[in-house]
């Protein structure tokens, strides 16, 4: 009989705010400059949820025998957008994932569906505050400072 091991769920690991930095300024500088001017206005740079919904959201995951959490990068179409500022802005969507073993012996993370018999559904999360355009009263936290020369367009401070 062959028991296959799954390794430790562990992926991440804490990091410092020179890490956070460097992180977002390359964001900024690769992707962020040619998104906003895609869309015409100025991209989501964060997405916000409060500690107690995050919790609660882990927790259903729990119940439901979920073991992970993948974060997909997403945008808000104009038919799905909970405000109309949000249109076409990114948004990060959390999906409840489950560790499998595949036929073939790969351990995959699996997204995580819940139900019954005639309708299942994913189990996510979505809609925090995504800044811009909703921002702490304008409030700066300092990370990820970044001047951007746009050539012709100028130089912008974000």
């Amino acid at each position: 009989m062959y028991k296959t091991e799954i390794k430790s769920l562990r992926a991440g690991k804490l990091v410092d705010t020179e890490h956070v930095n460097t992180v977002i300024s390359n964001y900024k500088k690769e992707r962020w400059v040619q998104n906003s001017k895609h869309i015409g206005k100025e991209d989501s740079l964060s997405v916000w949820y409060s500690v107690e919904e995050l919790e609660g959201f882990l927790q259903k995951v729990k119940d439901h025998g979920g073991d992970g959490i993948k974060m997909y990068f997403g945008a808000y179409g104009h038919e799905n957008a909970p405000h109309e500022l949000y249109c076409d802005r990114q948004t990060i969507v959390l999906v409840a994932t489950k560790q499998k073993e595949t036929a073939s012996g790969k351990v995959v993370d699996k997204d995580l569906y819940i139900g019954s018999e005639k309708r299942n559904t994913i189990l996510a999360y979505n809609v925090g505050k995504i800044c811009p355009p909703i921002c702490q009263n304008g409030e700066d936290t300092g990370l990820g400072i970044t001047i951007l020369d746009k050539g012709e367009e100028g130089i912008v401070i974000v």
